[in-house]
């Protein structure tokens, strides 16, 4: 086999299928793999770890009357890839000799190549060299314009990776993907006094996003919150209004309502939104977007992990649901119509519905106007870690906060903690702002962790409650 993913692979490709139809698969997918990643950490004025590596695989999944078998190998040959799926199909009890009945597939057609001009793109990345050199400027930087910095951390990470997929249905499609991230993150301390704080970077399909990195504005927005935060009283407990600010913000949106708007959490019976599709959800002022289409954002992609080209998907429109986030699995097990998404952290995992680019969409006010409306209530600027349960229940840290009082921002605050539940915070979302901004993340569930974006405008929650001292 030829080293890159092609059309060479078409014969290999189209006798698996064949024998797994014959044995009686109403479909048989092939996800093909191959990875280079780089990882870079430097702490104060050293690179402390660096972290390539390199991966060949594939993924093969059968699906029988609504059951599917999954079976993921490193073996690339054609005994390797035929032993790997006889093993799914035998999860189905079919086996793989073709005697089982006439086989269904009809063959791949002229393979659909999206990776064409992105050949080049490993190619133009930094050298470890040139990466190093940025991280380090990134933590000289934060010397320069901190105080009281204990920590000075700088991280870099580029995930190259081109993917064939190949199944039953004729689909037959070829993509390379590069992200790219950078963080900054650091650890202030006076006395008895402490604040920690980071902020990520990432984009997808830029090869020199690192080059053109500001790194002096990055730093000196990591110092500034550093700083405001390090003396911040900290936040009295209770139900309050709260303003979210733009970018990260919504990050809430994302873990504890968007994960209840894919299929797989219908198939699990956890997300309370299942009979919901045409009924009003959230407050009339809340329109939600998922879609793979953004230049350049984190979670945006040309085909989906099952060959399918992404769209742009309206979950929520004026507060009422309108449909799911679905892949194949999900369409064949919900009827709710596939959306681009089917992804997977690797070969090692099934496609699973999973988000892209997902966002609260921008609305008529302006910034200072949600703030404007609050008597007495907290403005969130920067978010921080957070959990959720399985059917929407949440608790999200305030990285940086500010009491807003009269309808002005006054002091920070800190130890704030957001807690909620999906299903009752969605109704009280009663503005948003004109300011819609996408931030990259990370997000792991059932087919490992993918990039993603997630974004909002300003929001306003009318009540929700505060966790604090």
């Amino acid at each position: 086999m030829t080293e890159s993913f092609s059309q060479a692979w078409s014969s290999t490709l189209q006798a698996l299928l064949q024998r797994g139809s014959g044995a009686g698969a109403d479909l048989v997918e092939v996800f093909l793999e191959h990875t280079d990643h780089l990882g870079l950490l430097a702490e104060q004025e050293r690179i402390t770890s660096v972290n390539p590596t390199f991966a060949r695989g594939a993924g093969i999944r059968v699906f029988l009357n609504g059951r599917d078998g999954f079976v993921s190998t490193n073996d690339l040959s054609v005994d390797g890839l035929t032993r790997a799926l006889d093993q799914a199909l035998a999860m189905l009890n079919l086996e793989g000799n073709g005697l089982a009945g006439k086989s269904t597939f009809e063959g791949l057609g002229a393979l659909k190549d999206y990776a064409l001009e992105k050949t080049s793109w490993l190619q133009q990345c930094p050298t470890m060299l040139d990466a190093s050199s940025r991280l380090l400027e990134g933590t000289s930087q934060l010397e320069r314009l901190g105080q009281h910095l204990q920590v000075r951390r700088g991280s870099y990470a580029r995930d190259w990776q081109e993917v064939l997929v190949a199944a039953s249905d004729g689909t037959f499609a070829r993509d390379i993907r590069l992200h790219q991230s950078t963080g900054l993150s650091v650890l202030a301390a006076d006395g008895d006094h402490r604040s920690s704080v980071g902020r990520r970077y990432g984009s997808t399909d830029r090869p020199d996003d690192l080059f053109t990195w500001n790194v002096e504005t990055s730093a000196a927005e990591v110092c500034e919150s550093a700083g405001t935060m390090l003396r911040a009283d900290y936040v009295e407990a209770g139900q309050m209004p709260v303003v979210l600010a733009n970018r990260f913000g919504g990050v809430i949106f994302h873990e504890a309502c968007g994960h209840l708007l894919e299929t797989t959490q219908i198939e699990r019976g956890t997300t309370p939104f299942a009979e919901q599709v045409g009924e009003l959800i959230a407050h009339p002022a809340v329109t939600a977007i998922d879609e793979g289409l953004s230049s350049g954002a984190f979670g945006s992609l040309s085909m989906d992990d099952e060959g399918m080209e992404p769209q742009r998907t309206v979950l929520i429109k004026d507060g009422v649901l309108q449909r799911f986030i679905s892949d194949r699995a999900g369409e064949l097990r919900t009827g709710h119509q596939r959306t681009g998404s089917g992804r997977r952290q690797s070969h090692a995992f099934a496609a699973a519905s999973r988000m892209r680019n997902t966002y609260i969409d921008a609305g008529p006010h302006k910034p200072n106007d949600l703030i404007a409306s609050v008597e007495r209530g907290l403005y969130c600027k920067s978010m921080g870690g957070g959990s959720v349960g399985p059917t929407g229940q949440f608790n999200f840290s305030v990285e940086e906060g500010y009491l807003i009082e009269n309808g002005n921002l006054t002091r920070p605050v800190k130890g704030a903690t957001l807690i909620g539940d999906a299903k009752d915070v969605m109704p009280r979302i009663s503005m948003c702002a004109d300011d819609l901004d996408l931030a990259a993340g990370y997000c792991g569930s059932v087919s490992g962790s993918i990039f993603v974006t997630v974004g909002q405008p300003h929001i306003k929650v009318d009540s929700i409650t505060v966790g604090g001292r």
